[in-house]
Parts: structure tokens; C-alpha cells; sequence
């Protein structure tokens, strides 16, 4: 069975919009993107959904708690991408560290003798 093309050649003015400048768009039908409208959009297409997130019991001093409280809704997400933040730099460290020990040494590998003749 021959798959047939579902795409659709573009008839846009490819040339006449990358001459356009911003005074020139119309967007009277468009309405006002506000930052609150912005910060609650949510783009999933084309993207991996989200794992789940695990339900944990932590503890934490008072005070850390209470300032991530008081900077309102989302404190949890705030704190996990903090954590997700500080994991991934330390991968990239430890990754880093476990290359320069596999290549200190002169290249040898654990486990592999040169025999000199």
C-alpha cells in the first residue's frame, strides 16, 4: 500500500511576511496577551506528556517551608524544579568527574595491562 503525503504545500507569502514589520500586523481580531494570561498557558502538543508525580513525606526546618509558603500557589512545583535544577548540575558533574578519572592514567582501562616487548 502506497502512503499518500497528508501535507498541504503552503500558500503563504513567505517573502511579503519576512518583509512585514510589527506596526504592520493586523491584530485587531486578536486579543491582549497579559502576562496572567501568558504565565496560565500550557503547551502540550508535540510534547511528551508529564511523568506523575510521586506523593513523599519530607522534612524540612520550619522557616524553609514557611518562605516557599509565602511565595503562594505552586510551592511544591517551585521546590521539585529546584531539586530537578541541582540534580541535573551535579549529573553534568559527575559525569564530568567520571571522564577525567577514565582518562587520567594514560588511557588505560581498570582491568587492561600493557605488556611491554
Amino acid at each position: 500500500m502506497k502512503r499518500t503525503s497528508t501535507s498541504i504545500k503552503s500558500e503563504t507569502d513567505w517573502m511579503r511576511v519576512r518583509a512585514m514589520r510589527d506596526r504592520d500586523i493586523d491584530l485587531s481580531d486578536s486579543p491582549e496577551i497579559t502576562p496572567e494570561l501568558f504565565a496560565r498557558a500550557v503547551v502540550r502538543r508535540g510534547l511528551k506528556p508529564k511523568e506523575p508525580k510521586v506523593q513523599l513525606t519530607i522534612r524540612m526546618d520550619k522557616e524553609v517551608l514557611e518562605w516557599f509558603r509565602a511565595r503562594g500557589r505552586g510551592y511544591q512545583t517551585h521546590i521539585s524544579s529546584l531539586l530537578r535544577a541541582y540534580m541535573e548540575a551535579h549529573k553534568t558533574t559527575e559525569a564530568a568527574n567520571a571522564k577525567r578519572a577514565r582518562t587520567a592514567g594514560g588511557g588505560e582501562r581498570p582491568g587492561i595491562r600493557r605488556v611491554q616487548g
